[in-house]
């Protein structure tokens, strides 16, 4: 199967202030079936600390159902709660899952969550250039008001009874 780069970062969730991938997901990608690739996962448990892989909660479980707008399959749906995979994670599973596709999917991913995480870094970045920008330009602002407020001061008043500069126009 062939997956286009829109579609996979489609499949990336934040869960607990995380990016993460459904276990579901992540089997479609790689051309297994979910059981299958959470029993190489299970085989494999020392390779995924808590900031690699965790289980979601109920209420996760509700809560990212609705936002994808998946409806449970069968009799009942999934009885346990998906495991999602950190970016970390992910790479570990190039580890378990050998195949051709499973390596061109991890690459394709890896680059998908580099590309994320440079947006996020540039979003950063603009945010705080303009806090600055902002700071400054209030700072300029303050000064040009300053000054205003002591030219004003200083301009002569003008006298009633000066001559007026102008084209009279009397017709």
């Amino acid at each position: 199967m062939n997956f286009e780069i829109e579609q996979i970062k489609e499949m990336i969730f934040v869960i607990r202030g995380q990016k993460v991938m459904l276990d579901s997901d992540l089997a479609k990608l790689y051309g297994v079936e979910t059981k299958r690739l959470n029993e190489q996962v299970r085989r494999n448990l020392d390779r995924f600390p808590q900031d690699f892989m965790f289980q979601l909660t109920p209420e996760e479980h509700v809560s990212l159902k609705s936002q994808i707008a998946t409806s449970n399959k069968g009799r009942g749906g999934k009885q346990k709660q998906p495991l999602v995979f950190t970016e970390n994670g992910v790479a570990m599973l190039s580890g378990i899952l050998s195949s051709k596709q499973a390596i061109n999917v991890n690459i394709a991913i890896m680059r998908i969550f580099t590309k994320l995480r440079s947006f996020l870094l540039l979003e950063k970045e603009l945010v705080s250039r303009m806090d600055r920008l902002e700071s400054d330009s209030a700072e300029v602002f303050k000064v040009v008001f300053e000054k205003l407020d002591s030219l004003d001061e200083q301009l002569p008043t003008h006298k009633k009874d000066r001559a007026k500069i102008g084209l009279n126009n009397k017709n």
